[in-house]
């Protein structure tokens, strides 16, 4: 089978090969098959799509023996529930210590794997499956595509070269890892290839309109309330970024907890504050713990915010990135605002 037209271009032929032996390597039913996914901490769409899909391929060829985790508490947000191979998923702490190989997904550094790094250095063979530029290349075969629109895009291409063919429950994990790192097919690196890659997927059966409105159009009412009081403490500062202005909020646990919602309904929340058409870049912080802070960074394009986020130990693209703060909302904020104009493109 050939790889299929949405599979990844920026991984060399050597790199390719070395991911198929290594998994070509393991006989299923073996002592020595164990597989370990894991997918970075507080996983999104593409992280949790792309790793269960390659999974779901990966029994397709036989392999029992699979688990697949991240890092952090074992706790899915609600528009990822039903998703096909959440059977795989396993609490952190019951990952495979003794794993024949290790795969990451969407992982671009290690600091992302929390805990579970130290999974890394027994394992035979690590191979990292990733499209951040930022990416550390931590693996010992990295299939790193920054031109690639989504993790499930390099997943598909190596699935591809596996000779695993696309099914409903594959097709399913990775249009929603696809559909959600490309915004719905609209940021820049939706190519013609991505929408390729998007008909092959739909062609196995899957409803793209049920998908959305599960992942995109569903959401409590009490989400609804508690996003309209975050954006309304929105501040703008047009100085910011050499003159390109820099708009950003911040959401705590308390405000989580008065209108009864899961830290989940905040994934999107960065999504209206980057329309502000004053400011070219775009700071959401939401409060994991006291004084411990996610932060999300956009950019229209004057600005490459992955530079801003290696910074602060995290990364992600050029005009899409993310790391942990620490201190006050204020004080994260500062600190990205000082590292904006040496990150001018």
């Amino acid at each position: 089978m050939t790889p299929a037209s949405g599979s990844a271009g920026g991984v060399t032929d050597a790199q390719w090969s070395a991911a198929v032996e290594a998994v070509r390597g393991l006989t299923p039913g073996d002592d020595g098959d164990k597989i370990q996914l894991i997918c970075h901490v507080n996983p999104d769409g593409d992280a949790l799509g792309s790793m269960l899909g390659f999974a779901l391929g990966l029994r397709r060829l036989g392999f029992t023996r699979l688990r697949a985790t991240f890092p952090g508490p074992f706790e899915l947000p609600e528009p990822y529930q039903t998703l096909p191979g959440r059977d795989l998923l396993v609490p952190d702490e019951q990952a495979f210590s003794d794993a024949d190989l290790v795969m990451t997904f969407d992982v671009a550094a290690e600091s992302r794997l929390g805990a579970l790094v130290e999974l890394l250095p027994p394992a035979p063979c690590v191979v990292a499956l990733d499209h951040h530029a930022s990416n550390t290349g931590f693996g010992r075969v990295n299939l790193v595509d920054p031109g690639a629109a989504a993790t499930s895009v390099v997943a598909d291409g190596l699935l591809s070269r596996l000779g695993v063919a696309l099914d409903r429950e594959i097709a399913e994990c990775f249009y929603v890892a696809l559909s959600t790192d490309t915004g719905s097919f609209k940021f820049d690196l939706t190519t013609p290839a991505v929408h390729e890659l998007a008909a092959r997927l739909i062609e196995t059966g899957i409803s793209p309109g049920a998908i959305s409105r599960r992942i995109f159009d569903t959401r409590p009412f009490g989400a609804m309330k508690l996003v309209g009081e975050v954006l309304g403490r929105a501040a703008l500062d047009p100085t910011a970024a050499g003159g390109r202005g820099m708009v950003w909020t911040y959401a705590t646990l308390a405000d989580l907890e008065r209108h009864g919602q899961r830290p989940y309904v905040l994934d999107t929340l960065i999504d209206p504050v980057r329309s502000v058409a004053e400011a070219d870049v775009a700071v959401v912080v939401k409060e994991l713990a006291a004084g411990e802070w996610a932060v999300s960074l956009r950019s229209k394009g004057a600005v490459d915010v992955s530079r801003v986020a290696v910074a602060f130990g995290g990364g992600g693209h050029r005009l899409a990135a993310g790391f942990t703060g620490y201190g006050t909302p204020g004080d994260v904020v500062v600190a990205v605002r000082d590292q904006l104009e040496s990150c001018l493109i």
